[in-house]
């Protein structure tokens, strides 16, 4: 993107840039929170499916009875009342994370012209590190000429390793 997508317009004041950072870094947060409810969804899932393997192996055992309660009382069950998994990330999706997303899509729009990340974008410029080549305000900028050990992590000392 060019400067100017991330360029503050005109009459935007530092209250709004920094009120709009602050919603963006909630949803930033909600994302994470979003990820975490699927990697619920993802791992109850996949303790289902390995409760079939141990009501397997309890059968190969000579233990009917423990495999048929597995099988019975754990197997397929919903983890709250009425819902699985899958359900309770399309209900927190429609109820929370859409209105959430959509809002903070449309303050973005109206008070800053669409424009995404001004505080972030302001907050890089005052920190980065002027005719450095590891500190240009963005890709293909004149300034940039990439080192062969720019990616390198590296220690005060030296190179990590």
């Amino acid at each position: 993107m060019d400067d100017d997508g991330h360029r503050r317009p005109e009459g935007v004041s530092d209250e709004t840039v920094e009120a709009l950072g602050s919603l963006s870094k909630a949803l930033e947060t909600t994302e994470c929170a979003r990820g975490h409810l699927f990697a619920f969804h993802q791992l109850t899932g996949s303790a289902d499916f390995e409760l079939d393997r141990a009501v397997e192996l309890l059968r190969a055992a000579g233990h009917e009875d423990w495999a048929e309660r597995v099988r019975t009382e754990l197997v397929g069950r919903n983890v709250i009342p009425g819902h699985w998994t899958f359900q309770i990330v399309e209900a927190y999706d429609r109820t929370y994370y859409r209105a959430f997303r959509d809002l903070e899509r449309e303050a973005v729009d109206r008070l800053a012209g669409g424009r995404g990340h001004l505080y972030e974008a302001e907050l890089k410029e005052a920190r980065r590190t002027r005719d450095h080549p590891d500190h240009t305000p963005r890709p293909g900028h004149p300034d940039h000429t990439p080192r062969p050990d720019s990616s390198a992590t590296r220690t005060p000392d030296g190179p990590a390793g």
